[in-house]
């Protein structure tokens, strides 16, 4: 496997090492500083506080600040992301029954970090990890952006990570649920931190996240919308109990990856025959691995022997797919497994505005099963209004593989970041965004960089 792939299952798997560095505390303290001291965060079991030079990970790699598996394989080289924004980051947990997550030594889930600028612009940004990940996962794609434009940012490993992440809870659906739980905690609490170290609470608050990051997006704005003012979905995952859901999709991806279904099949359940190019990829590093756990998830009893306890003790082990997985059929299963679903699907009523962006290419979560699902879900909620949906010509899953693809591929994060500006600009100025569209692959120019919506 070339070396991006490497990196990628690497952090699939989350296999991390705790950074051992230390950062310098910024010299001479500052106001912010000395209130960090004081600073509580409600309901955390343990949390510490630390005032830096720079929370941006140019300045924390090498540090116990962040941690590089986390979010490895998820930006293409080239991004371009701000630094020397100086201010306080506090760590911690808390209270919860589980131990997948390592960070830190803690062996200790619901983990999160916050982090204070000392130039704070008033308003807070809230994340959940991505996939399997943990809390540090955006911070490269989201935290450096906007602690640079003075906003405070708040993440959670959603209280359970790594792909045995579905051995979390009592009956099916409790590791999904508690992500629920996990960042509605973190998003009120962040807010009380930002009450003591700024001596106000935030004016604005935005909920937006990756992938599961962005499927809890969705959810947070449906259900908790009186804590948010608005947010953006990049690529949310889509559950609902009588589909479409991932159960549509990846069952046949993995019978193909097994030489028991055909590129046709492929087509048929939902992949644009155009990412015929990444299918190989998915085949090792995704397809098996991803139904193989979220069936463990939703549906333990229909193979109670694979995964097991665990998912692997080896990354060749953890990636290889439950045989049984290539026959699996969600709509012959039992009403339980649908109920277990329905606990975290999602509705469409949407309480805030909400931009929603995929790939075209999109070779993980087939963007009509997905993003063009969830529009017309919001749409028949008589939410349209609140809600644009933008697809990216030329965007997949993970922007990494546009180092391998670029005449085919385009990264989605600069339009992500467009696409972040504008909603904030339709909550705070009324500026209405762009209407829903495709935004065209450029043809020239630095397609690392930059994106233009409409």
């Amino acid at each position: 496997m070339h070396r991006r792939t490497r990196g990628v299952l690497f952090a699939v798997l989350l296999a991390l090492v705790a950074p051992g560095g230390q950062a310098a505390a910024h010299p001479g303290g500052t106001a912010l500083c000395d209130r960090a001291e004081r600073v509580t965060v409600k309901g955390a079991e343990h949390q510490q506080a630390v005032c830096l030079p720079d929370l941006t990970t140019a300045a924390l790699v090498g540090t116990p600040y962040t941690n590089p598996a986390d979010w490895a394989g998820l930006s293409a080289q080239g991004t371009v992301n701000p630094s020397g924004v100086r201010g306080v980051q506090i760590d911690g947990y808390f209270p919860d029954t589980s131990r997948l997550n390592t960070d830190h030594g803690w062996n200790h889930d619901a983990q999160f970090v916050i982090r204070l600028p000392e130039r704070w612009n008033g308003k807070l940004v809230v994340t959940g990890a991505p996939g399997v990940r943990k809390q540090y996962a955006l911070d490269v794609l989201i935290s450096d952006w906007v602690l640079a434009q003075g906003y405070a940012f708040a993440a959670t490993d959603k209280g359970n990570s790594g792909p045995d992440f579905y051995t979390d809870g009592r009956r099916p659906g409790d590791a999904v649920a508690e992500w629920h739980r996990r960042t509605t905690e973190l998003t009120r609490a962040a807010k009380g931190v930002l009450r003591q170290a700024y001596g106000k609470a935030p004016a604005r608050t935005y909920m937006t996240g990756i992938s599961n990051g962005g499927y809890l997006t969705r959810w947070q704005l449906e259900n908790h919308p009186e804590l948010y003012d608005g947010g953006v979905d990049w690529e949310g995952t889509l559950f609902t109990a009588d589909g479409p859901n991932m159960f549509s999709s990846l069952p046949t991806a993995t019978a193909y990856g097994m030489g028991r279904a055909s590129a046709e099949d492929l087509v048929v359940a939902g992949f644009p025959a155009e990412t015929d190019f990444l299918w190989p990829y998915h085949v090792r590093a995704y397809w098996g691995l991803t139904q193989k756990i979220y069936r463990a998830e939703f549906d333990p009893g229909y193979d109670p022997a694979c995964p097991g306890s665990s998912a692997g003790a080896t990354v060749p082990e953890i990636l290889a797919p439950c045989a049984s997985d290539a026959a699996y059929d969600y709509a012959a299963r039992p009403d339980s497994v649908r109920r277990a679903v329905d606990r975290v699907s999602l509705t469409g009523r949407i309480g805030r505005p909400l931009l929603t962006l995929q790939g075209d290419l999109d070779a993980l979560l087939p963007i009509g099963q997905n993003a063009g699902a969830y529009t017309e879900m919001v749409a028949e909620r008589g939410r349209g209004g609140l809600h644009r949906s933008y697809t990216v010509e030329g965007g997949t899953h993970v922007d990494s593989l546009y180092d391998t693809y670029p005449d085919r591929l385009r990264p989605v994060l600069p339009c992500y970041r467009e696409a972040f500006t504008a909603m904030t600009r339709w909550v705070e100025r009324r500026e209405q965004p762009p209407a829903s569209a495709t935004v065209p692959r450029p043809a020239s120019g630095d397609v690392v960089n930059s994106c233009r919506l409409g």
